[in-house]
């Protein structure tokens, strides 16, 4: 008789023993499945929500390179909110501000400036105090008036994040659902962050732009990584330049215009730099 180390106060035979370890081998595959699947969840969320981002605020809004079908738009926008939080017209003012003073002293997130760690490790806090700023939103924004979706709902990032919690909680459970949306919240913070910092210091730059192109990035930021590209055609709804470039949004973009859901302004497919 041997002892079993899910038995504290009993001997057990070898058949006994053999039993109790497969049920703790169960119950440890079963606890790693418990945690795996929150954060698989989590970075679906993830993904979907720098697509949305991409796809919407950044070519849609910010540089106007594509116009999307009004519901499709909605769609976009509510998903945002549910994920994000982020007032649309604060993200493309900020943005639109970061591409007049790329890299210069009144960039609100340059890497050139400030260092690219301290960009990629407080991203966050350096948008929000750019986003927080009035003149900068009016400024860069005026032409994003709050509409009455912005008004009732959008505008209300906090209930959005916490409606999509709550969701995951009673779908996950609730500490799967917290972990999902937690895992989620600090992925998307730091590929956003990536793209400002290592977007602007490591890669190539086929173009005269202090930003660069990373397949690796792009890959984790629907097509966001091709940085250097976007910069040298600001206005061009496509940032990958080669056909097995992985540039998600664009794709999405691609299959909204076949649809009759979205208007391309701009490719200028040619002139991307290869």
């Amino acid at each position: 008789m041997q002892s079993c180390r899910l038995c504290t106060s009993v001997r057990c035979t070898d058949e006994k023993l053999s039993g109790c370890n497969s049920l703790l081998g169960s119950a440890t595959l079963n606890s790693i499945v418990q945690i795996l699947i929150p954060l698989l969840v989590g970075f679906l969320i993830t993904q979907i929500s720098t697509l949305t981002t991409s796809a919407y605020l950044h070519r849609a809004l910010a540089h106007k390179a594509v116009r999307f079908h009004p519901a499709l738009a909605l769609f976009l926008r509510f998903f945002l909110w549910l994920t994000t939080g982020v007032k649309s017209r604060e993200w493309a003012a900020v943005h639109r501000k970061h591409h007049a003073f790329t890299d210069e002293e009144s960039d609100p997130h340059s890497p050139a400036q400030l260092g690219w760690i301290r960009v990629q490790l407080t991203n966050f806090w350096l948008y929000r105090n750019a986003a927080n700023d009035p003149v900068t939103v009016q400024k860069w924004g005026r032409d994003l008036s709050p509409d009455r979706w912005d008004r009732v709902l959008f505008d209300r990032g906090m209930l959005g994040l916490g409606t999509s919690t709550l969701l995951l909680c009673i779908w996950l459970g609730w500490w799967q659902g917290v972990l999902a949306f937690s895992f989620h919240v600090v992925s998307y913070v730091a590929l956003s962050g990536a793209v400002n910092a290592v977007g602007h210091t490591f890669g190539r730059r086929p173009f005269a732009n202090s930003a660069t192109n990373l397949h690796w990035l792009a890959a984790l930021t629907s097509g966001e990584g091709y940085h250097n590209n976007h910069h040298g055609l600001p206005t061009s709804a496509r940032f990958g330049s080669r056909p097995l470039d992985l540039d998600a949004a664009w794709w999405l973009i691609k299959v909204a215009e076949k649809m009759r859901l979205a208007e391309v302004r701009d490719v200028s497919a040619k002139k991307v730099a290869l």
